[in-house]
């Protein structure tokens, strides 16, 4: 049975331009409300983690990127609901999901930092990255997380990734390698491989995505812009990315970022 598989940066909850009030659960709803078999979600406020189930109908596996700064997710709930566009994830600290259909049973999750001291460190000497951009790099904790599901004759590995912004296109480059590294040593031999989320590097610029495409890794190919869904060992679709009008509710367009989906055969 064919898959279908989605990405969203969330953007917190935020509509484009933010508002005060938030649109989280809207945005979880409407991003499951068709029965995708596979949910990846980025910048989501860490409280959001355990109510992702009740509101899409899958079953969610989360990954803290960043703590809450006050250490309470509620507390930082609280406050940025006084002004969600002005607070954004200051308080509420940042996560990603990946959720599942009933349609696949979970095999096993794990996940990493993209941008641990160690990586920047080597990094920094091998780019020759000036002070700003590594002060910029060192701001945000990174992670990607993977979750291996079976669907009826075959297994998936599916990795959910979240790069780091900085002024060098070069630095999420080096993270996503990571992330492609970590997945593939995750994943079984014959498993379905998907790399997935917002990889903050065009294809235009990332030798990583040349790499990844080429024939010693097979990846399919990626589209234009920074979010992302490649798939390797299973013939796939062309990704495709929404258009405004499906993610716009009431006259707001949800999120700075467009959701973004493949079928895999």
């Amino acid at each position: 049975m064919p898959l279908l598989v989605r990405t969203w940066n969330v953007f917190h909850g935020n509509a484009n331009p933010p508002e005060r009030r938030g649109f989280l659960e809207e945005m979880v709803r409407l991003a499951s409300a068709d029965g995708p078999d596979v949910l990846c979600l980025q910048e989501l406020p860490v409280w959001s983690l355990r109510r992702l189930d009740e509101w899409s109908g899958m079953r969610s596996f989360g990954a803290v990127a960043a703590r809450p700064l006050l250490g309470s997710t509620e507390l930082g709930r609280l406050i940025t609901e006084r002004h969600q566009g002005l607070f954004r994830s200051a308080l509420t600290g940042q996560a990603n999901a990946i959720l599942l259909g009933s349609g696949l049973r979970p095999l096993g999750t794990d996940w990493i930092v993209l941008n641990p001291p160690s990586l920047r460190r080597s990094q920094a000497r091998a780019l020759g990255l000036d002070k700003r951009v590594q002060l910029a790099w060192a701001k945000e904790r990174r992670v990607c997380q993977a979750v291996r599901a079976s669907a009826e004759q075959r297994t998936l590995t599916i990795a959910n990734l979240h790069d780091s912004s900085v002024p060098d296109w070069r630095v999420p480059d080096a993270e996503l390698l990571r992330a492609a590294v970590f997945a593939d040593s995750f994943a079984e031999p014959g498993d379905v491989l998907v790399l997935a989320g917002d990889f903050n590097v065009i294809r235009e610029h990332s030798k990583t995505l040349e790499l990844l495409t080429g024939p010693e890794w097979g990846f399919s190919r990626p589209i234009s812009g920074i979010d992302q869904i490649l798939v390797r060992g299973a013939r796939a679709g062309h990704a495709k990315r929404w258009p405004d009008e499906r993610r716009r509710v009431e006259g707001r367009l949800l999120s700075d970022h467009a959701p973004v989906e493949v079928t895999i055969e």
